[in-house]
């Protein structure tokens, strides 16, 4: 008897416990060293350089959402499965709209008359709380310049019933970048935008029982995936002060509602700044944003052809390592820290098959890790990357690698392009151990 009172009694202590501190972490505010914060041109936590290994893993909310949409024994499968290749943060899609975009993601997490998809965002719950049990930090973008997710473009649709699809041949390049760049400015827009920041930021996980604002498992909130102000041209430079001022103010809005985390911008550096250095330099000046993010996509930037990756890797190269210093240099005098949030390179000869070969891959992601750890090492900005993508288990439903809406075969590619195309699969060997080499070197970086 004695024995069972002891037992009980344990019982509701420990419950006890648990929920007062589920309220603490809910109502207010924990020990800033907890969160992931900035000194100089490092990220910080708990009084040491915070430095990471990390991998662009969109659908992560999707995956851990209940029925039709999720999986959550894969979700979990994955995020071990990184987690031994010594990957620690992952950026992941925090928004998603119902689009009349054809490679648009479906379901979206909200449709045009404001109801939000409760199940999906119930999945980033369970992502959080999942990363959380591993000591994984979490990069969340609540909007997207480009179609495959809904983004910019469809929250202009629905105030002015305008729509620009780049899957139309009757709008070729650079229409739909000149349409999305009209979000920046639009007051009705960018109203259903802030409404939307505010339901996130403000939200209560259904797991934990902890306010976002108060998790320490999110690194940072994201304005967008890479926001840019048009093209490369008049349009493009005439759009240049109210981008600005989005930035500042949005970026603003986020830390009035969750003073605790980090804010970005997703933008991909001086190519998603009209070409413009300025440009760069002016957008992330802001207070209100904390480190800088740049990109890098040698493909699509023309650095390098899929059909000849022999001849054309060495200028690819010579290409990335431009890059990277530029904006070194721009992160030096802004005294900020710098992230390489998104790169990525297609299988050798632009196959999308497990099956097939990834040697220019594996090299040029040596090539970037090193760089990394090159500059944690000598105290520079430069101290973290997150590759693009993780596909893991994930493999195309068909030959095509066309997407088909409704599957849960996720493969880390968005739905404009062939999925496998520039996935990190759990199979790929080669690319693997060159990932998880790279957690081994950046970890001995950090003990010197």
């Amino acid at each position: 008897m004695l024995k069972s009172k002891i037992l009980k009694y344990m019982a509701v202590s420990t419950s006890v416990i648990l929920a007062l501190t589920a309220c603490n972490l809910s109502d207010t505010s924990p020990e800033k060293d907890v969160f992931v914060s900035v000194k100089n041109t490092r990220l910080n936590l708990q009084g040491e350089d915070y430095v990471f290994v990390g991998a662009n893993f969109w659908y992560g909310g999707y995956l851990g959402a209940d029925g039709e949409v999720g999986d959550l024994d894969r979700l979990r499968r994955e995020l071990d499965h990184l987690k031994t290749l010594g990957v620690n943060n992952l950026r992941v899609l925090g928004a998603s709209e119902q689009s009349i975009l054809k490679a648009s993601l479906s379901p979206g997490i909200q449709s045009e008359s404001g109801p939000y998809r409760e199940d999906i965002l119930q999945g980033l719950d369970v992502l959080l709380d999942e990363m959380s049990q591993r000591d994984m930090k979490a990069v969340i973008y609540l909007n997207n310049f480009w179609e495959w997710s809904g983004g910019m473009a469809t929250y202009l649709h629905w105030e002015t019933g305008e729509i620009v699809d780049p899957s139309d041949p009757a709008h070729p390049w650079p229409a739909y970048a000149k349409f999305t760049s009209k979000f920046y400015g639009h007051k009705g827009a960018n109203a259903r935008f802030r409404a939307y920041i505010k339901a996130v930021v403000t939200r209560k996980n259904t797991v934990s029982g902890i306010a976002y604002k108060n998790d320490p498992t999110i690194m940072s909130w994201q304005l967008a995936n890479e926001p840019r102000p048009g093209f490369q041209d008049d349009q493009g430079e005439a759009t240049l002060p109210v981008f600005y001022d989005w930035i500042d103010k949005t970026a603003g809005y986020i830390k009035s509602l969750d003073p605790n985390h980090l804010v970005s911008s997703g933008n991909e550096g001086r190519v998603g700044c009209i070409e413009l250095p300025s440009c760069y330099v002016k957008a992330h000046e802001s207070q209100n944003i904390d480190y800088l993010t740049f990109h890098m996509w040698p493909k699509n930037w023309g650095w390098i052809d899929a059909e000849d990756m022999v001849k054309t890797y060495p200028n690819t190269l010579d290409k990335a390592k431009a890059y990277i210093e530029e904006h070194v240099a721009y992160a030096q005098q802004l005294n900020k820290p710098l992230i390489l949030e998104e790169f990525g390179m297609e299988r050798d000869g632009g196959e999308i098959y497990p099956s097939s070969e990834t040697i220019f891959r594996d090299q040029f992601y040596g090539y970037i890790f090193m760089q990394v750890e090159r500059s944690v090492s000598e105290g520079g900005p430069f101290i973290g990357s997150n590759f693009w993508s993780w596909g893991g288990e994930g493999r195309s439903v068909n030959k095509t690698g066309d997407w088909v809406s409704g599957s849960k075969s996720y493969t880390g590619d968005p739905p404009q392009e062939p999925q496998g195309l520039n996935s990190i699969f759990n199979t790929d060997d080669s690319t693997l151990f060159v990932i998880r080499n790279h957690a081994e070197k950046l970890d001995a970086a950090t003990q010197k």
